[in-house]
């Protein structure tokens, strides 16, 4: 396939094709009536929790007041769109998507002066949350957890609990990251509703709402934060750090003045029982918390991530605790066939991270999603980090613009400047505050787990605007991390990477093609390091493991031999070599198959890795 060829199959739809049934081992031997039972929340874990997955009533009407009577039940927390769920139907723009169940009875029982809590882990894009026919909340973003408390609208006996959902995904600017209403090419199938777990915790009436430690990795210093929700706690929080089976430190919280919720304590950590994490070495501390009755277990990680300008050469480049770490990584989409969005279970997640392990990669690109937290904690105690995209919005995208013209002249995409709105089909200010105020929500929630390494929160101008101002507000809300600023293209002089995609030249080390003044940062104050954000993109179908005959890719290969020995030329022979010259990092496309892609290193169904195994990983998968 030619450059054109490949572009023009990116931005064509193609709604012509049905796609075939498809599905993981994980949805063939997985519970059908209780999916999801695993705790959701591993930075912050309560004993008091009763897991809302399995079935609920549905319906998809035209009318926004709760309807009477239902069209079937759907399998919670899958979406009405994919197999999985058992409805596999579109939600259209100006429809709206409605669940029904009722709250368990005894649960809903509480000891004297406890709260109710139901937790959603993402549900997209907007849902009214009503209990007993009075509106309790309303939420708009389909990527982040939002909690609502239901005590005061709880009733004696039965309980129902409704949630109406509105997505208009691609019909208007909201962020959705690869969904779309047209599939086709690199954008796939649009899901909507409820997409991770759904629960009920019981809380005392003073209760730890959140949980961050930052760890100080040059000082071996720990800070913890702790803030406290509901009544002000008639003790101090205190919290107990252990490694293994050896208890490290206990000590109380002290409260901040200017927060009259928050409760802080630094600590140190001594020589002896200092123990960074890495990839080749994920060590994890855990944390126990308590405020009166309330009770959460936790954990943290001691790492350091810096741009830092290193012998031969004093070339800037990425280092894991001060010492030069080449990241080979790999873009995951995070879509599955039978189940879109949500992975089919909790041992698919840790699959695919133990594949990508055991094929040599130690970072994944979460590409243009955010992943439901027990993600994240796999990568954290199985040792892979994350660069982790904001999920992109905006119009309709200009492909000519953001396709066409990179392909021609990078050094040309480089002098435009972001702040042109429309031409980056960003027009719509609400949309663009939503974006910023999304960005925030991203940073402070993930800010939690260790192995996430870099932020990107522009993907090939794909909704780009005021890159240097965003990249900013960024930095200033989590400064431990590192931020590829706009990967591929439309550099706008700032974050940490000159940060390229290249499918269809040589690999080369990406070289600075911005002219103008350069953001300084703390970050990298001597230059950024060069960054091959995405490449590769080798294509093979696999007959049996695809769910649609017409099938994309950059480069493609009719038989997994080939493949396989343009992939090892690939790595061995044009990539490895570049860094010994300053290459930091690089992102292979893609982790496995999705829809029409087939240029995954595993098929869609994860049922055939494409390139072999070493044996002495084979028994760990």
């Amino acid at each position: 396939m030619n450059i054109s060829d490949a572009i023009r199959s990116i931005i064509k739809p193609h709604t012509d094709d049905v796609l075939a049934p498809l599905s993981t081992v994980f949805s063939e031997t997985m519970d059908r009536e209780k999916p999801w039972q695993e705790y959701p929340r591993p930075q912050l874990v309560r004993d008091s929790y009763f897991s809302l997955n399995g079935l609920w009533d549905y319906a998809i009407t035209g009318d926004r007041m709760l309807p009477t009577s239902f069209d079937g039940q759907i399998l919670v927390p899958f979406s009405p769109e994919c197999s999985l769920s058992g409805v596999r139907r579109n939600l259209q723009p100006g429809e709206y998507l409605y669940y029904h169940r009722l709250l368990p009875e005894d649960f809903c029982h509480l000891p004297s002066g406890y709260r109710l809590l139901l937790h959603f882990g993402a549900v997209d894009y907007e849902a009214d949350i009503v209990l007993n026919h009075k509106q309790v909340l309303h939420h708009t973003g389909g990527y982040l957890p939002f909690t609502a408390d239901i005590t005061d609208f709880l009733l004696d006996g039965e309980n129902h609990l409704s949630i109406r959902v509105r997505d208009d995904t691609n019909r208007t600017q909201q962020s959705r990251g690869k969904q779309s209403l047209e599939r086709g090419g690199i954008f796939y199938t649009a899901q909507s509703g409820i997409w991770q777990s759904v629960w009920l915790e019981q809380v005392p009436g003073s209760y730890i709402k959140e949980l961050y430690f930052l760890p100080s990795y040059d000082n071996k210093t720990v800070t913890v934060t702790a803030v406290i929700a509901g009544s002000a706690p008639s003790q101090a929080p205190f919290i107990r750090v252990t490694a293994g089976n050896r208890e490290l430190l206990s000590t109380e919280l002290s409260r901040q003045k200017a927060a009259l919720s928050t409760y802080t304590a630094v600590f140190s950590i001594s020589e002896e029982d200092f123990h960074p994490w890495t990839p080749e070495d994920p060590f994890l501390y855990d944390a126990k918390l308590s405020c009166g009755r309330d009770q959460v277990s936790s954990y943290f990680a001691m790492r350091l991530y810096s741009i830092e300008s290193k012998a031969p050469g004093d070339i800037p480049v990425f280092c894991l605790n001060h010492t030069p770490c080449f990241l080979m990584g790999a873009l995951d989409q995070g879509y599955w066939p039978e189940s879109l969005y949500t992975a089919p279970s909790d041992e698919a997640l840790i699959y695919d991270i133990k594949v990508m392990k055991s094929l040599g990669y130690n970072m994944l690109r979460k590409h243009i999603k955010v992943e439901m937290a027990r993600w994240y904690y796999h990568c954290d105690r199985l040792g892979m980090i994350v660069c982790q995209d904001m999920v992109n919005g905006g119009g309709s995208y200009s492909m000519p613009l953001v396709s066409y013209l990179p392909t021609v002249s990078q050094t040309l995409c480089n002098q435009i400047r972001d702040h042109n709105y429309s031409l980056f089909s960003r027009k719509d200010e609400t949309h663009r505050n939503r974006f910023e105020q999304e960005c925030r929500d991203t940073a402070s929630y993930l800010k939690f787990f260790p192995s996430i390494a870099i932020y990107c929160p522009f993907n090939e101008g794909w909704g780009q605007f005021d890159a240097i101002r965003i990249t900013d507000m960024i930095r200033q809300l989590d400064p431990t991390r590192l931020i590829d600023s706009a990967s591929g293209w439309f550099d706008q002089g700032c974050g940490d990477f000159v940060s390229v995609h290249n499918y269809f030249r040589k690999l080369s080390v990406p070289v600075e093609h911005f002219l103008g003044k350069r953001l300084k940062n703390h970050s990298c104050p001597d230059g950024r390091a060069r960054f091959l954000s995405e490449y590769g993109g080798l294509a093979c179908q696999i007959k049996g493991h695809t769910c649609v005959d017409r099938i994309f890719g950059y480069k493609h290969y009719d038989t997994l031999p080939q493949f396989q020995e343009a992939y090892s030329r690939l790595i061995q022979d044009s990539l490895l070599p570049l860094k010994k010259k300053g290459l930091s990092g690089a992102v292979y496309t893609q982790v496995s198959d999705v829809e029409e892609e087939v240029n995954g290193l595993m098929t869609y169904d994860r049922k055939v890795i494409k390139v072999p195994v070493p044996a002495a990983s084979e028994q760990e998968l």
